[in-house]
Protein backbone atom coordinates (compact mmCIF):
# COMPACT_ATOMS: atom_id res chain seq x y z
CA UNK A 1 0.00 0.00 0.00
CA UNK A 2 1.39 3.47 -1.00
CA UNK A 3 1.87 5.65 2.15
CA UNK A 4 1.32 9.14 2.69
CA UNK A 5 4.61 10.35 2.81
CA UNK A 6 6.73 13.63 2.34
CA UNK A 7 10.79 12.94 2.32
CA UNK A 8 13.18 15.56 2.81
CA UNK A 9 16.79 14.93 1.74
CA UNK A 10 19.49 17.11 3.89
CA UNK A 11 21.77 19.35 1.36
CA UNK A 12 24.72 18.74 4.07
CA UNK A 13 27.28 21.21 5.48
CA UNK A 14 30.40 22.28 4.74
CA UNK A 15 31.67 18.74 3.81
CA UNK A 16 35.56 19.66 4.78
CA UNK A 17 36.70 16.27 5.10
CA UNK A 18 36.19 15.23 1.60
CA UNK A 19 38.31 18.61 1.04
CA UNK A 20 39.44 19.68 -2.52
CA UNK A 21 36.34 17.75 -3.78
CA UNK A 22 33.81 20.21 -1.53
CA UNK A 23 35.90 23.99 -2.65
CA UNK A 24 33.33 24.93 -5.29
CA UNK A 25 30.26 22.36 -4.69
CA UNK A 26 28.43 21.04 -1.91
CA UNK A 27 28.55 17.18 -0.98
CA UNK A 28 25.69 15.98 -2.28
CA UNK A 29 26.76 17.47 -5.50
CA UNK A 30 30.13 15.65 -5.53
CA UNK A 31 30.10 13.23 -8.66
CA UNK A 32 30.14 9.19 -8.49
CA UNK A 33 30.34 6.53 -10.64
CA UNK A 34 31.36 8.53 -13.63
CA UNK A 35 27.87 10.21 -14.06
CA UNK A 36 25.83 10.60 -11.35
CA UNK A 37 25.96 13.11 -7.97
CA UNK A 38 25.77 11.66 -4.43
CA UNK A 39 22.10 13.36 -4.07
CA UNK A 40 20.90 11.15 -6.84
CA UNK A 41 21.29 8.24 -4.31
CA UNK A 42 18.68 9.26 -1.74
CA UNK A 43 15.97 10.88 -4.26
CA UNK A 44 16.75 7.57 -6.30
CA UNK A 45 15.90 5.68 -3.33
CA UNK A 46 12.98 7.10 -2.83
CA UNK A 47 11.85 6.90 -6.34
CA UNK A 48 12.40 3.10 -6.53
CA UNK A 49 9.85 3.12 -3.29
CA UNK A 50 6.91 5.00 -5.26
CA UNK A 51 8.05 7.72 -3.02
CA UNK A 52 7.75 11.00 -5.59
CA UNK A 53 7.19 14.10 -2.78
CA UNK A 54 10.84 15.34 -2.02
CA UNK A 55 11.80 18.47 -0.76
CA UNK A 56 16.44 19.10 -0.29
CA UNK A 57 17.50 21.24 1.52
CA UNK A 58 20.43 23.44 -0.05
CA UNK A 59 22.97 25.77 2.05
CA UNK A 60 26.80 25.87 0.87
CA UNK A 61 28.04 26.04 -2.37
CA UNK A 62 24.75 25.10 -3.46
CA UNK A 63 24.72 26.74 -7.29
CA UNK A 64 25.96 23.29 -8.98
CA UNK A 65 23.24 21.11 -6.76
CA UNK A 66 20.37 23.15 -7.67
CA UNK A 67 21.32 23.44 -11.46
CA UNK A 68 21.79 19.73 -11.00
CA UNK A 69 18.60 19.20 -9.32
CA UNK A 70 16.13 21.75 -11.69
CA UNK A 71 17.64 20.19 -14.52
CA UNK A 72 17.21 16.60 -13.78
CA UNK A 73 13.83 15.60 -11.77
CA UNK A 74 10.84 17.12 -13.69
CA UNK A 75 7.32 15.18 -13.46
CA UNK A 76 4.55 15.03 -15.83
CA UNK A 77 2.23 18.48 -15.53
CA UNK A 78 -0.67 15.33 -14.77
CA UNK A 79 1.97 14.16 -11.76
CA UNK A 80 1.88 15.10 -8.17
CA UNK A 81 5.04 14.91 -7.81
CA UNK A 82 7.79 17.17 -7.14
CA UNK A 83 11.49 17.40 -6.36
CA UNK A 84 11.90 21.06 -4.42
CA UNK A 85 14.81 22.46 -3.55
CA UNK A 86 14.62 24.77 -0.47
CA UNK A 87 17.67 27.08 0.14
CA UNK A 88 18.48 28.13 3.40
CA UNK A 89 17.12 32.12 3.59
CA UNK A 90 16.58 35.18 5.52
CA UNK A 91 12.93 35.59 6.47
CA UNK A 92 10.90 37.53 9.86
CA UNK A 93 11.72 34.14 11.60
CA UNK A 94 15.90 34.78 11.34
CA UNK A 95 18.33 35.63 9.24
CA UNK A 96 20.92 32.96 9.91
CA UNK A 97 22.19 29.64 7.97
CA UNK A 98 21.03 26.18 8.99
CA UNK A 99 22.84 25.40 11.99
CA UNK A 100 22.47 21.63 12.07
CA UNK A 101 19.82 18.63 10.80
CA UNK A 102 17.10 19.52 13.35
CA UNK A 103 17.36 23.41 12.91
CA UNK A 104 16.85 22.99 8.63
CA UNK A 105 13.74 20.97 9.17
CA UNK A 106 12.49 23.58 11.98
CA UNK A 107 13.22 26.10 9.49
CA UNK A 108 11.06 24.66 6.78
CA UNK A 109 7.95 23.17 8.34
CA UNK A 110 6.08 26.38 7.28
CA UNK A 111 6.69 25.08 3.53
CA UNK A 112 5.10 21.41 4.90
CA UNK A 113 1.90 23.12 6.01
CA UNK A 114 0.32 23.22 2.72
CA UNK A 115 0.86 19.63 1.69
CA UNK A 116 -1.50 16.66 2.95
CA UNK A 117 0.78 13.39 4.80
CA UNK A 118 0.96 11.42 7.43
CA UNK A 119 4.86 10.46 8.10
CA UNK A 120 8.15 12.22 6.72
CA UNK A 121 10.98 10.76 5.72
CA UNK A 122 14.51 12.26 6.88
CA UNK A 123 17.45 11.32 4.58
CA UNK A 124 21.40 12.53 4.15
CA UNK A 125 22.32 13.89 0.99
CA UNK A 126 25.82 12.04 0.89
CA UNK A 127 25.34 8.25 1.86
CA UNK A 128 25.73 5.42 -0.77
CA UNK A 129 23.21 2.54 -0.18
CA UNK A 130 20.04 0.80 -2.00
CA UNK A 131 17.43 0.58 0.10
CA UNK A 132 13.11 -0.11 -0.58
CA UNK A 133 11.59 3.12 1.94
CA UNK A 134 8.17 1.31 1.56
CA UNK A 135 9.36 -1.87 3.61
CA UNK A 136 10.55 0.96 6.54
CA UNK A 137 7.68 2.69 6.37
CA UNK A 138 5.51 -0.48 6.74
CA UNK A 139 7.63 -1.38 9.57
CA UNK A 140 7.07 1.82 11.13
CA UNK A 141 3.29 1.73 10.79
CA UNK A 142 3.20 -1.82 11.58
CA UNK A 143 4.80 -1.21 15.09
CA UNK A 144 2.42 2.06 15.67
CA UNK A 145 5.79 3.57 16.16
CA UNK A 146 6.30 7.16 16.71
CA UNK A 147 9.47 7.67 15.79
CA UNK A 148 11.65 4.82 13.46
CA UNK A 149 15.58 4.88 12.78
CA UNK A 150 17.15 3.00 9.94
CA UNK A 151 19.84 1.21 11.74
CA UNK A 152 23.13 -1.19 10.63
CA UNK A 153 25.26 -3.20 12.58
CA UNK A 154 29.25 -2.13 12.20
CA UNK A 155 32.10 -2.98 13.56
CA UNK A 156 33.74 -1.71 17.26
CA UNK A 157 36.65 0.28 14.65
CA UNK A 158 33.67 2.12 13.18
CA UNK A 159 31.27 2.43 16.15
CA UNK A 160 33.18 5.42 17.22
CA UNK A 161 31.90 7.92 14.37
CA UNK A 162 28.09 6.97 14.60
CA UNK A 163 25.02 7.50 16.98
CA UNK A 164 25.26 3.68 18.75
CA UNK A 165 21.94 2.38 19.75
CA UNK A 166 20.37 -0.16 22.13
CA UNK A 167 17.13 -2.34 21.32
CA UNK A 168 14.99 -4.64 22.89
CA UNK A 169 13.33 -7.95 21.13
CA UNK A 170 10.71 -5.77 19.70
CA UNK A 171 13.43 -3.67 18.20
CA UNK A 172 11.91 -1.10 20.73
CA UNK A 173 15.22 1.30 21.11
CA UNK A 174 15.78 1.20 24.92
CA UNK A 175 19.15 3.45 24.95
CA UNK A 176 21.02 5.70 22.72
CA UNK A 177 24.83 7.56 22.76
CA UNK A 178 26.62 9.62 20.26
CA UNK A 179 30.30 8.41 18.94
CA UNK A 180 30.47 6.44 21.86
CA UNK A 181 34.73 6.00 22.98
CA UNK A 182 36.42 3.00 22.57
CA UNK A 183 36.24 1.99 26.41
CA UNK A 184 32.47 1.59 26.44
CA UNK A 185 31.62 -0.07 23.52
CA UNK A 186 31.51 -3.67 25.29
CA UNK A 187 28.40 -2.29 26.77
CA UNK A 188 26.81 -1.48 23.64
CA UNK A 189 26.70 -4.69 21.43
CA UNK A 190 23.27 -5.30 19.94
CA UNK A 191 21.74 -8.67 19.02
CA UNK A 192 22.50 -8.90 15.03
CA UNK A 193 22.17 -11.66 12.27
CA UNK A 194 24.70 -14.39 12.39
CA UNK A 195 26.60 -13.26 9.23
CA UNK A 196 26.94 -9.92 10.52
CA UNK A 197 28.64 -11.45 14.22
CA UNK A 198 31.34 -13.02 11.82
CA UNK A 199 32.05 -10.03 10.28
CA UNK A 200 32.59 -8.51 14.19
CA UNK A 201 29.47 -6.30 13.28
CA UNK A 202 27.67 -5.91 16.52
CA UNK A 203 26.97 -2.54 17.55
CA UNK A 204 23.71 -0.97 15.99
CA UNK A 205 24.55 2.46 14.16
CA UNK A 206 22.24 5.53 13.17
CA UNK A 207 22.30 5.65 9.92
CA UNK A 208 21.06 9.28 10.14
CA UNK A 209 17.66 8.10 8.36
CA UNK A 210 14.75 8.64 10.09
CA UNK A 211 10.77 8.18 9.98
CA UNK A 212 8.53 10.52 12.32
CA UNK A 213 4.51 10.80 12.28
CA UNK A 214 3.32 14.22 11.58
CA UNK A 215 2.61 15.41 14.44
CA UNK A 216 5.54 13.77 16.43
CA UNK A 217 7.79 15.80 14.51
CA UNK A 218 6.28 19.37 14.73
CA UNK A 219 6.08 18.14 18.58
CA UNK A 220 9.73 17.57 18.81
CA UNK A 221 10.90 20.72 17.13
CA UNK A 222 8.51 22.56 19.52
CA UNK A 223 9.60 20.87 22.74
CA UNK A 224 13.36 20.69 22.04
CA UNK A 225 15.44 23.70 20.71
CA UNK A 226 18.49 21.38 20.05
CA UNK A 227 19.72 21.95 16.00
CA UNK A 228 20.72 18.11 15.41
CA UNK A 229 19.11 14.95 15.28
CA UNK A 230 21.47 13.02 15.76
CA UNK A 231 23.09 14.87 18.90
CA UNK A 232 20.04 16.53 20.66
CA UNK A 233 16.33 15.26 19.52
CA UNK A 234 16.92 11.81 19.17
CA UNK A 235 18.13 10.63 22.49
CA UNK A 236 15.57 13.06 23.93
CA UNK A 237 13.01 11.68 21.89
CA UNK A 238 13.85 7.46 22.96
CA UNK A 239 13.22 8.79 26.72
CA UNK A 240 9.58 10.36 25.63
CA UNK A 241 8.39 8.51 23.15
CA UNK A 242 8.21 5.09 20.99
CA UNK A 243 11.25 4.58 19.14
CA UNK A 244 11.92 1.84 17.22
CA UNK A 245 14.92 0.24 14.97
CA UNK A 246 14.80 -0.92 11.64
CA UNK A 247 17.63 -3.41 11.15
CA UNK A 248 19.08 -2.50 7.74
CA UNK A 249 21.67 -5.39 6.51
CA UNK A 250 22.87 -4.32 3.10
CA UNK A 251 25.63 -2.50 1.71
CA UNK A 252 25.51 1.16 2.94
CA UNK A 253 28.56 3.77 3.53
CA UNK A 254 28.33 7.04 4.74
CA UNK A 255 30.77 9.39 1.92
CA UNK A 256 32.80 10.84 4.72
CA UNK A 257 36.12 11.14 3.58
CA UNK A 258 38.29 11.29 0.87
CA UNK A 259 39.34 7.31 1.69
CA UNK A 260 35.80 6.24 1.85
CA UNK A 261 34.55 8.11 -1.34
CA UNK A 262 37.43 6.36 -3.27
CA UNK A 263 36.85 2.98 -2.01
CA UNK A 264 33.40 3.90 -2.67
CA UNK A 265 33.70 4.33 -6.22
CA UNK A 266 36.63 2.18 -6.92
CA UNK A 267 34.75 -0.59 -5.38
CA UNK A 268 31.96 -0.41 -8.43
CA UNK A 269 34.75 -1.89 -10.31
CA UNK A 270 34.40 -5.64 -8.62
CA UNK A 271 33.06 -8.54 -10.07
CA UNK A 272 30.06 -8.12 -8.09
CA UNK A 273 30.11 -4.65 -6.26
CA UNK A 274 28.61 -4.23 -3.15
CA UNK A 275 26.73 -1.83 -4.50
CA UNK A 276 25.59 -2.89 -7.88
CA UNK A 277 24.70 -0.30 -10.43
CA UNK A 278 23.72 -3.31 -12.69
CA UNK A 279 19.94 -3.63 -11.07
CA UNK A 280 16.14 -3.03 -11.26
CA UNK A 281 15.81 -0.45 -9.22
CA UNK A 282 17.17 2.68 -11.71
CA UNK A 283 19.40 5.15 -10.08
CA UNK A 284 17.90 8.60 -11.86
CA UNK A 285 20.23 11.50 -13.06
CA UNK A 286 20.68 13.98 -15.72
CA UNK A 287 20.00 13.15 -19.35
CA UNK A 288 22.63 13.85 -21.28
CA UNK A 289 22.75 13.52 -25.10
CA UNK A 290 26.36 12.55 -25.54
CA UNK A 291 28.17 10.22 -27.83
CA UNK A 292 29.27 6.46 -27.10
CA UNK A 293 32.50 6.18 -25.72
CA UNK A 294 35.38 5.08 -28.29
CA UNK A 295 38.49 3.30 -27.94
CA UNK A 296 41.81 2.77 -29.39
CA UNK A 297 44.06 0.66 -28.84
CA UNK A 298 43.48 -0.08 -25.31
CA UNK A 299 43.13 -2.88 -22.62
CA UNK A 300 40.93 -2.42 -20.67
CA UNK A 301 40.12 -4.57 -16.94
CA UNK A 302 37.40 -4.03 -14.81
CA UNK A 303 36.56 -0.29 -15.84
CA UNK A 304 33.50 1.63 -15.88
CA UNK A 305 33.56 4.23 -18.34
CA UNK A 306 30.67 6.78 -18.92
CA UNK A 307 29.08 8.68 -21.93
CA UNK A 308 31.41 10.95 -24.53
CA UNK A 309 34.94 9.55 -23.89
CA UNK A 310 37.87 9.02 -26.21
CA UNK A 311 40.21 6.83 -24.64
CA UNK A 312 43.93 5.95 -26.42
CA UNK A 313 45.92 4.69 -23.54
CA UNK A 314 47.82 1.84 -23.39
CA UNK A 315 46.12 0.32 -20.44
CA UNK A 316 43.12 0.79 -17.89
CA UNK A 317 42.79 -1.27 -14.96
CA UNK A 318 40.04 -0.83 -11.85
CA UNK A 319 39.08 2.62 -12.35
CA UNK A 320 36.37 4.60 -13.08
CA UNK A 321 36.24 6.91 -16.07
CA UNK A 322 33.53 10.03 -16.04
CA UNK A 323 31.65 11.55 -18.89
CA UNK A 324 33.49 13.65 -21.78
CA UNK A 325 37.26 12.30 -20.17
CA UNK A 326 40.06 12.28 -22.78
CA UNK A 327 42.70 9.98 -22.33
CA UNK A 328 46.06 9.98 -24.47
CA UNK A 329 48.26 7.45 -26.01
CA UNK A 330 50.55 5.59 -23.98
CA UNK A 331 48.71 5.62 -20.86
CA UNK A 332 48.67 3.67 -17.84
CA UNK A 333 46.01 4.24 -15.18
CA UNK A 334 45.18 1.80 -12.09
CA UNK A 335 42.81 2.52 -9.21
CA UNK A 336 41.97 5.89 -10.67
CA UNK A 337 38.64 8.05 -10.24
CA UNK A 338 39.14 9.99 -13.41
CA UNK A 339 35.52 12.25 -13.07
CA UNK A 340 35.71 13.70 -16.51
CA UNK A 341 34.99 16.97 -18.06
CA UNK A 342 32.11 19.57 -18.23
CA UNK A 343 32.36 20.58 -21.77
CA UNK A 344 34.36 19.49 -24.95
CA UNK A 345 37.37 21.68 -26.21
CA UNK A 346 36.24 22.69 -29.64
CA UNK A 347 39.16 22.53 -32.43
CA UNK A 348 40.02 26.44 -31.95
CA UNK A 349 40.55 25.84 -28.52
CA UNK A 350 42.29 22.79 -28.91
CA UNK A 351 44.77 24.76 -31.36
CA UNK A 352 45.42 27.71 -28.56
CA UNK A 353 46.27 25.71 -26.05
CA UNK A 354 48.56 23.30 -28.27
CA UNK A 355 51.21 27.05 -29.17
CA UNK A 356 50.55 28.17 -25.68
CA UNK A 357 52.19 24.59 -24.92
CA UNK A 358 49.11 23.85 -22.13
CA UNK A 359 47.94 20.65 -21.27
CA UNK A 360 44.37 19.85 -22.85
CA UNK A 361 41.15 18.64 -20.87
CA UNK A 362 41.96 15.51 -19.91
CA UNK A 363 45.15 13.16 -19.50
CA UNK A 364 47.56 13.37 -21.37
CA UNK A 365 50.23 11.45 -23.71
CA UNK A 366 52.56 8.46 -22.14
CA UNK A 367 51.48 8.92 -18.32
CA UNK A 368 51.38 6.95 -15.17
CA UNK A 369 48.10 7.53 -12.59
CA UNK A 370 47.95 5.43 -9.42
CA UNK A 371 45.63 6.00 -6.77
CA UNK A 372 44.46 9.05 -7.71
CA UNK A 373 41.14 11.04 -7.59
CA UNK A 374 41.05 14.00 -10.54
CA UNK A 375 38.27 15.89 -10.15
CA UNK A 376 36.21 17.80 -13.41
CA UNK A 377 38.05 19.50 -15.90
CA UNK A 378 41.91 19.06 -15.14
CA UNK A 379 44.34 19.71 -17.45
CA UNK A 380 47.00 16.58 -16.54
CA UNK A 381 50.37 17.02 -19.54
CA UNK A 382 52.39 14.54 -21.45
CA UNK A 383 54.65 12.57 -19.35
CA UNK A 384 53.02 13.10 -16.06
CA UNK A 385 53.82 10.68 -13.24
CA UNK A 386 51.24 10.35 -10.23
CA UNK A 387 51.73 7.69 -7.75
CA UNK A 388 49.31 7.85 -4.78
CA UNK A 389 50.23 5.13 -1.57
CA UNK A 390 50.62 5.02 1.61
CA UNK A 391 54.28 6.52 1.22
CA UNK A 392 52.72 10.07 0.67
CA UNK A 393 52.27 12.24 3.23
CA UNK A 394 48.98 14.35 3.67
CA UNK A 395 49.35 17.72 2.37
CA UNK A 396 47.42 20.53 0.21
CA UNK A 397 49.06 21.75 -2.68
CA UNK A 398 48.48 24.40 -5.44
CA UNK A 399 47.09 21.19 -7.98
CA UNK A 400 46.59 18.43 -5.69
CA UNK A 401 45.40 17.11 -1.77
CA UNK A 402 47.01 14.53 -0.55
CA UNK A 403 44.66 12.39 1.82
CA UNK A 404 44.86 8.96 2.78
CA UNK A 405 48.02 8.26 0.39
CA UNK A 406 45.56 9.24 -1.92
CA UNK A 407 46.22 12.06 -5.07
CA UNK A 408 43.33 14.37 -5.39
CA UNK A 409 44.06 16.53 -8.55
CA UNK A 410 41.93 19.58 -7.85
CA UNK A 411 39.05 20.72 -10.51
CA UNK A 412 40.49 22.62 -13.92
CA UNK A 413 43.97 22.05 -12.29
CA UNK A 414 47.18 22.09 -14.44
CA UNK A 415 49.58 19.61 -14.22
CA UNK A 416 52.14 20.66 -16.43
CA UNK A 417 54.24 18.17 -18.81
CA UNK A 418 57.04 15.77 -17.14
CA UNK A 419 55.70 16.72 -13.52
CA UNK A 420 56.07 14.26 -10.82
CA UNK A 421 53.32 13.74 -8.07
CA UNK A 422 54.59 10.73 -5.05
CA UNK A 423 57.65 9.34 -6.60
CA UNK A 424 58.72 5.90 -4.57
Amino acid sequence: MKSNVISIVLGGGRGTRLNPLTLTRSKPAVPIAGKYRLVDIPISNCLNSGLNRIFVLTQYNSASLNSHIKNTYNFSVFDKGFVDILAAEQNMDGDRWYQGTADAVRRIRRYLEVHDYDYILILSGDQLYQMDFQELIDFHINNKAKITLATIPVSAKDATSFGILKSNEESHITSFIEKPSTDLLGEWKSEVSDEMKSQGREHLASMGIYVFDKGVLADLLIENDGLDFGKELIPYAIEKSDVYSYQYDGYWTDIGNIDSFFEANIGLTDDIPAFNLFDSNIIFSRSRMLPPSKFAGCLLDRVIVADGCIVNADKIERCVIGVRSRIGRGTVMRNTYMMGADYYQDLDEIDRFQKLGRPLIGVGERCYIDNTIIDKSACIGNDVRINGGPHLDDGDFDTHTVRDGIVVIKKKAVIPNNTVIGTM
